[in-house]
């Protein structure tokens, strides 16, 4: 264009026409001529200085093209200065203006301050534009830009001469030997590190620093001759010098080697490696390899396993892989576990100048080691995904994990009989074929390195154990059915606390260590060679296949589905467990499913607390619907404009097409066909009047009558006057076979419902507590109280009294 006012003709890009003008529409401009950048390719222009002119004579201070400049900002063309930017120095040598081994245009010294090429013009250089009329614009901008993360002070990009590995001749090799090697997760492995490598460039491993192991270069002034020294004695010989134990640079930059061919002496480089580079060498450095420990080198190589952080995706995998590749054509590790990030809880990097996470040691000292140790093994961590750590985590493991655990292994420990006998008890032989199955697949899991699905397994099996297997046989444990049944149950609780403290070793290693000394005391005798001095000593449990049962497995599973369905109503209804309900009805279309939960059938109605189960396949009885949701995440991607078509015809479906839909698994709706994996089928049981309320899974649903009924609520009042009595016999120290009586006595009896409760259970009451509740006038004079304490239940209060009856 040019400019009407001034009479300046100016290049510029189109869009960006308001850098020279506030309001280009207003401006008085003529346009000369429109034209693509490519266009501009090869123009020669007048440097703003002249420096540097006779060195790139005929091939600087012209115009190329490249794509990383944007319409967002500037004029649309930038200035190149090679020593000072990463494209700047790639466009540059794209265009043969500066090579490799050249030197570049750098005005600027070590220091920062201007070399004597163009002291002349320090602190000038704007007012020198000026004044030659070639500044057009003046502002200042805010410029993103380095700082050392060390002091805080400003840094700037530069150039430097280097000393490089070549990657572009082995980058096909790389890919091949990554192949070779087996990463967990898989995804770092194909995606992050594959692409890393497939652009990957010359390394740089040499630094400008003092401390680090020297490069072993001696060279000319020229650098025409270059000696690569491989050893001490190589060095020695070359040079004369006395025998080395030190390499640092104050112990071998003084040393020189006399040239063999006419350049005087060689003088070592000044650089120091990367210690990357050293990291790289690892493998061959801790075996003193080639010079030491040939044999057992080539037996170890590559290693059969390493683990580190993704951010060594760029740092050591890629260094170990590249020195590898070099030397011996093969990646220096077969197996790789890739952990994630363990990030401040607001997301940020930890940072010791930050302080922002809390130090590690008082964590420990709070919650102790294993807790720590599992909240990060059990966390996105051991996917190579971030975690932002939070203490309150930490503190979760405690209450979630380590208390029932523990709470299973001290109930076994108060509780201990042992003898060694098969159970026929179905909970049992559950439980040990729950802890063979665990075996097996933590066994094939750490196989392939899978850390991310054995931790959630153990926890699984943890859950299983106390808050079901534990659960559902106190009384049998305590030996409320018998002695030999308290064996039977005692042995399995044994033989899966023996199990869990092996298995879970490695993950909770002072926790298990624990348990384990009390355990032991308690195993049989066997021939094995193993040393049972501590559980670390043991390898990890071998399968036993007698225990294996997976029809028991999937009999339990079904039973605690439908107890954890019927637990959400009760609480959703806000009906306590200790308040007995009529009716469970269980619909499943499946007669071994039927099979399977009758079998379990007094564990389901004794945990609900109801009096009555049915099991059936017939949903037209009880008024069962069916609908369909759509996944629109799935349906989105598949139907893009149609989605809403769709959506708006689902709700019209009826019950019956929905059921059409579950058998034959696809379904017309407005000219399209959608199948099974794009709807979510829900069935509902809908009557406002009813006294049933229902839940469902994605395989069963049931029906459980809540409404409240006397002689039911009456029963649930006597196992709550029972649950006061224990609790307070459990206060006083007292053991149900001590010879107690115990006495009643109302302060407040709303509308005598506790009298009632009292006499219409008796039974009941009696054959839970092994003894009658007697009211207090029926006390005879004297008697030793032993403890005595007021109990309030719906509003009423009474006292209970215990007097020894010995």
């Amino acid at each position: 264009i040019k400019d009407d006012l001034s009479g300046r003709t100016y290049v510029l890009l189109e869009k960006c026409l308001n850098v020279l003008y506030k309001d280009p529409k207003k401006a008085k401009y003529t346009v000369l001529q429109k034209f693509s950048g490519k266009e501009m390719k090869g123009w020669e222009y007048v440097p703003l200085f002249d420096y540097f002119v006779s060195q790139f004579k005929g091939k600087g201070f012209i115009v190329v093209n490249d794509n990383y400049v944007t319409d967002d900002s500037g004029t649309g063309i930038v200035h190149q200065a090679p020593a000072f930017g990463e494209d700047d120095y790639r466009i540059c040598l794209e265009n043969r203006i500066i090579s490799e081994d050249g030197s570049l245009p750098c005005p600027v010294d070590e220091q920062g301050r201007f070399t004597q090429e163009v002291t002349d013009f320090a602190e000038i250089y704007v007012k020198a534009l000026k004044h030659k009329g070639r500044l057009i614009i003046q502002s200042q901008l805010t410029h993103s830009y380095p700082f050392c993360w060390r002091s805080d002070t400003p840094l700037i990009y530069k150039a430097v001469p280097s000393w490089f590995v070549r990657i572009k001749p082995i980058i096909d090799k790389l890919l091949d030997n990554n192949k070779k090697s087996y990463w967990v997760p898989d995804f770092v492995q194909e995606k992050r590190f594959a692409n890393w490598v497939m652009n990957a460039r010359d390394w740089n491993v040499s630094r400008n620093r003092y401390w680090g192991t020297p490069i072993p270069l001696w060279v000319s002034d020229d650098y025409s001759e270059i000696v690569c020294i491989g050893s001490l004695a190589e060095l020695e010989e070359l040079s004369g010098c006395d025998k080395l134990t030190d390499i640092h640079r104050d112990k071998v930059d003084h040393i020189t080697i006399p040239s063999k061919k006419g350049n005087g002496q060689l003088r070592r480089v000044e650089e120091v490696f990367d210690c990357w580079f050293e990291s790289g060498s690892m493998p061959y450095a801790q075996c003193h390899y080639p010079f030491e420990n040939k044999e057992k080198f080539e037996s170890s190589f590559p290693a059969d396993f390493i683990a580190e952080g993704l951010d060594q995706t760029r740092g050591w995998f890629y260094t170990l892989m590249v020195l590898s590749t070099h030397l011996f054509d093969k990646p220096a590790f077969k197996n790789l576990i890739v952990n994630g990030l363990v990030l401040a809880s607001d997301g940020k990097k930890m940072s010791k100048r930050l302080k922002n996470y809390p130090e590690p040691t008082s964590i420990i000292n709070k919650y102790g080691a294993d807790a720590l140790r599992l909240y990060l093994i059990n966390s996105p961590v051991v996917r190579a995904e971030p975690l932002k750590f939070k203490e309150e985590g930490v503190k979760e493991v405690i209450s979630k994990v380590f208390l029932p655990w523990f709470n299973a292994y001290r109930f076994f420990i108060s509780q201990v009989v042992l003898l060694q006998k098969q159970s026929t008890n179905v909970m049992d032989r559950w439980i040990l074929a729950c802890s063979q199955s665990l075996i097996k697949f933590v066994r094939e899991e750490m196989k392939v390195y899978h850390l991310y699905t054995v931790v959630p397994r153990l926890l699984s099996m943890i859950e299983q154990l106390t808050n079901w297997y534990v659960r559902f046989n106190r009384k049998r444990l305590k030996g409320e059915n018998g002695s030999e049944d308290a064996v039977n149950a005692l042995n399995a609780l044994y033989e899966v606390l023996f199990t869990l403290s092996r298995s879970m070793a490695a993950f909770t290693p002072f926790l298990t260590e624990y348990m384990y000394q009390s355990l032991r005391k308690y195993l049989p005798s066997s021939n094995s060679t193993e040393d049972l001095r501590s559980v670390h000593f043991l390898s990890f449990p071998e399968v036993r296949e007698e225990y294996f049962d997976l029809e028991i497995e999937r009999c339990v599973s079904r039973m605690q589905s439908v107890i954890e369905l019927g637990r959400y109503i009760r609480e959703k209804k806000n009906i306590g467990l200790k308040t007995p309900l009529k009716e469970l009805i269980v619909i499943h279309s499946d007669p071994q499913y039927h099979s399977d939960v009758l079998s379990l059938k007094n564990y389901i109605v004794e945990e609900l607390n109801i009096k009555n189960l049915i099991v059936t396949s017939d949903e037209d009885k009880y008024g069962i619907k069916y609908r369909v949701e759509a996944d629109l995440k799935v349906l989105g991607q598949k139907l893009r404009k149609d989605l809403n078509k769709v959506k708006n015809a689902l709700p019209e479906l009826t019950s019956e097409q929905v059921k059409e839909f579950v058998q034959t698994k696809e379904i017309m709706t407005s000219g399209i066909k959608i199948v099974e994996e794009d709807l979510q089928v829900i069935r509902y049981f809908k009557d406002a009047n009813s006294h049933y309320e229902t839940n469902n899974d994605k395989d069963v649903l049931i029906l459980l009558d809540v409404q409240v009924y006397q002689d039911l609520q009456e029963e649930g009042c006597a196992r709550e006057i029972v649950n006061r009595v224990q609790r307070l016999r459990k206060k006083a120290g007292l053991h149900p076979f001590d010879p107690v009586l115990m006495y009643y006595k109302f302060t407040k009896d709303i509308d005598n419902q506790i009298e009632k409760v009292l006499k219409s259970q008796s039974d009941f009451i009696i054959k839970v507590l092994k003894r009658p509740l007697l009211p207090v006038s029926e006390k005879s004079e004297g008697g030793e109280i032993i403890i005595e304490e007021e109990q309030e239940i719906n509003e009423s209060t009474f006292i209970l009294s215990f007097i020894k009856d010995w």
